[in-house]
């Protein structure tokens, strides 16, 4: 197990790898630009962001160790008087950069140009706010777009823009708003269909009128019938009782022979 070696090994035993690394950050400070191997060049990266950062301070431990780091006691006193005249000031990080060149013949290892960053750094030009605000209508917070859009969805349609600059910002106001022959069609549908409707209900209202009428003649006659049939049954019945009281009774003579008897 590797504990506490994190890094790359480089092809190399610790004690070279840790040379080699020396070598190349005394050499990039030296000449401000090496050309090294993409493996190499990421590995140095860091350390090389630490010793600007230990310059950056200033203070002796932070230069004992920038000397541990390269091995250098010269080199290191020199880089410190460059910090310390304005060098990378502003810069917080990214002390360095990598550019590759491309693959090397033999092993294919990938060629790269490292070298510091010593541009200064340029601060973002403060923008207007002015001219970033988008300019609104005085009604409702539209625009004249959104207002000649809304416009078009009511059937209106406008006769003609015209393009007026203000502030740089270039606005299209509406001249004028006329109604199209489509707009006029779609009123002529909607008159014609309201007539429609109106005369429908027209027709409802009469036909709910005349249809109590109807109703009241058909429960009349219903009612004539019956009175009728109960009278016919009643002509039944009562001619049933008289023909009932003519027919004598066999009770008669029979008393007749008891009372010569």
């Amino acid at each position: 197990m590797r504990h506490y070696k994190k890094g790359r090994k480089l092809g190399t035993d610790a004690s070279h790898t840790k040379a080699i690394k020396k070598s190349l950050i005394a050499n990039l400070f030296l000449n401000d630009r090496i050309k090294t191997t993409l493996e190499r060049a990421k590995e140095i990266r860091g350390d090389v962001d630490r010793v600007i950062t230990w310059a950056k301070r200033g203070d002796v431990h932070s230069r004992r160790l920038a000397i541990a780091k390269i091995g250098d006691k010269d080199l290191v006193a020199e880089i410190f008087s460059k910090v310390a005249q304005g060098m990378f000031e502003g810069r917080p990080g990214g002390y360095s950069r990598i550019m590759r060149l491309g693959m090397r013949r033999g092993d294919s290892a990938t060629i790269v140009i490292m070298e510091l960053v010593q541009e200064p750094v340029a601060k973002k030009a403060a923008s207007d706010k002015a001219d970033s605000k988008k300019p609104a209508a005085a009604k409702g917070g539209k625009t004249a777009k959104a207002a000649v859009a809304a416009a078009a969805a009511e059937g209106a349609v406008a006769e003609g823009t015209e393009v007026v600059e203000t502030d740089g910002v270039e606005v299209e106001e509406v001249i004028e708003v006329e109604v199209t022959e489509a707009s006029t069609e779609g009123e002529t549908a909607v008159e014609t269909a309201e007539a429609e409707t109106a005369e429908a209900v027209a027709e409802e209202a009469a036909t709910e009128e005349a249809a109590p009428a109807e109703n009241t003649e058909t429960a009349e006659a219903v009612v004539e019938e019956v009175a009728a049939e109960e009278a016919v049954v009643e002509e039944a019945a009562a001619e049933e009782v008289a023909a009932t009281d003519e027919t004598p009774t066999e009770d008669a003579p029979v008393k007749e022979d008891s009372e010569e008897k």
